[in-house]
């Protein structure tokens, strides 16, 4: 059988393709594109990439540290020096509450992602979208005004702070998560008209409880989400490919006029939490 021609791809960067969510839409993505894998853990990242390539996907392994820009740009230009304009930007790195410190949750998650944002925007093709992983903690609950208004300056050197001192206290890792997360999800749509002068989208992607290393990570440290699963209205939690689904439609031709927005795929969880659904609640 003829070996399929794989030159010539298109470029999709997936930040954080190291983790179990990255990987799976790295190996989703590399069906129709080369892959960049933008990780910290470099050993990580060509270990990936190794599994990768031996299914015949371009799979290219790329140090970057989303809390330096100039490591983030760096980045971006040898993957572009190397395969042309980025096609496909999917932003999967992240801390959840339980892999460290709130300071550096807010940083990685909420200016990291600004920083890739800031400096695959000149790059980005016509017809490209990017694609922010978010989560269902940033559209269950609003902060005050207040501490949106620093949300809202994500590149800012002292974002950290001025949230906290918008808080009045310091952060949880809770109050990081759910902050970063909520940031992001108004980054996206704060961010659609520049994309739009690139002829490129930006939209988020917001999973709810999805069966991943990091996820069962959480149910160890945080029993409460054992509740959270029993209320979810289809009674399960997502599965990776419910999630590389959706990753590849939103990329796709077919979602071209979709922009600005966000896609939640939690079963039905954060409608039950409005309003107060479960199999043993009452509605309100």
């Amino acid at each position: 059988m003829k070996t399929p021609d794989r030159t010539g791809l298109p470029l999709a960067i997936v930040i954080g393709g190291s983790g179990g969510m990255g990987q799976a839409c790295a190996r989703r993505l590399g069906e129709r594109h080369a892959v960049v894998l933008a990780n910290r853990n470099v050993g990580k990242g060509e270990e990936v990439a190794d599994d990768l390539r031996s299914e015949g996907i371009v799979a290219t392994p790329i140090a970057c540290d989303l809390t330096d820009p100039p490591s983030v740009k760096a980045m971006v230009d040898e993957a572009v020096g190397r395969f042309g304009p980025v096609r496909v930007l999917a932003g999967v790195a992240g801390l959840s509450p339980s892999m460290g410190d709130a300071r550096r949750i807010l940083a990685v998650n909420l200016g990291g992602t600004a920083t890739v944002l800031e400096a695959a925007l000149p790059h980005m093709a016509a017809g490209g979208a990017a694609v922010v992983v978010s989560s269902i903690a940033g559209v269950t609950s609003a902060p005050a005004a207040e501490v949106t208004a620093p949300l809202d300056d994500p590149l800012s050197p002292t974002l950290v702070d001025d949230v906290e001192a918008a808080l009045g206290r310091e952060m949880t890792t809770e109050d990081a998560y759910r902050l970063s997360k909520f940031g992001e999800n108004r980054m996206v749509r704060r961010s659609v008209v520049r994309f739009a002068e690139r002829g490129a989208r930006i939209v988020s992607l917001t999973p709810g409880l999805i069966r991943t290393p990091m996820g069962a990570r959480e149910f160890e440290r945080m029993p409460a989400k054992w509740d959270l699963l029993r209320r979810i209205p289809l009674g399960r939690e997502g599965m990776l490919t419910e999630i590389c689904d959706a990753l590849e439609f939103l990329v796709s031709d077919r979602a071209s006029y979709i922009t600005g927005t966000d896609l939640v795929i939690d079963g039905g969880i954060v409608s039950a939490l409005e309003f107060g659904l479960g199999r043993d609640a009452e509605p309100r």
